[in-house]
């Protein structure tokens, strides 16, 4: 009959412990972790962060990071949350977000609401993969070609698309109207800026061709006087008999 000290009994305790505990569940200090019809939910709401948690569970499907201080969103900064479907970052101080901010969460995500932050301008990139449905109302949006791309392509929630206005715009007419409304009225911010970009190529190719053209003409001309300097220099030589 084999007899078990208590602290053979503790080790065998907390070895089961490690066996049957998931790695990766835990929660962050600063969040609240539930259950929510059997998915989990992680919740960081209002806790004065100012970046994104390092330590969220993978197992994650609700991401809750609403009314914090963060400004930006790094590239992969989800990458591990591959069960995420919502993903909360209203109400921050966002300013900039990375290419490849959402690498990894493209394609199970199904909401993503960005309102109510400082984002002036998004990369198409970060978004072509999405399928989620995006809110980008309350934002200082420059309403530019970029923006415009990111509304055809995007997949926007028809409730708030009406509140992404033109905080700054190439044309003051513009300002402080809905995106959508400019739009509507016809205006095409892609075509603007490729007659830009027309014409600033015009211009370069004209002073190129304008510079080639003063080359030759002084090239000309300092050969024709080097020509009537030899001349002159023959005349009061005697000829040959």
């Amino acid at each position: 009959l084999t007899t078990t000290t208590p602290a053979a009994s503790v080790a065998q305790a907390f070895f089961c412990l490690l066996l049957c505990v998931p790695w990766g569940s835990s929660c962050p200090p600063s969040c609240q972790c539930t259950e929510r019809a059997g998915a989990k939910a992680v919740l960081c709401s209002s806790r004065h962060l100012e970046e994104i948690p390092k330590d969220i569970p993978r197992d994650a499907v609700f991401l809750k990071l609403d009314a914090n201080s963060i400004t930006r969103i790094p590239s992969d900064a989800f990458k591990h949350l591959s069960h995420l479907e919502e993903l909360d970052l209203s109400r921050n101080a966002i300013e900039k977000i990375d290419r490849a901010a959402f690498k990894g969460v493209a394609a199970g995500l199904r909401t993503l609401d960005l309102s109510s932050n400082r984002i002036r301008s998004i990369p198409k990139e970060a978004l072509v993969a999405l399928n989620a449905k995006l809110r980008l109302a309350n934002n200082p949006w420059h309403c530019e070609c970029a923006l415009q791309e990111v509304l055809w392509e995007a997949r926007l929630d028809p409730d708030s698309v009406q509140d992404i206005t033109c905080h700054t715009a190439p044309r003051q007419e513009y300002v402080g109207k809905s995106l959508l409304q400019v739009l509507d009225a016809g205006v095409n911010f892609c075509s603007v800026h490729q007659r830009t970009t027309d014409v600033a190529m015009f211009i370069t190719m004209f002073g190129w061709f304008a510079m080639v053209i003063a080359y030759v003409v002084c090239y000309v001309r300092h050969n024709r006087e080097d020509a009537c300097k030899h001349l002159d220099y023959l005349k009061p030589l005697p000829s040959a008999q």
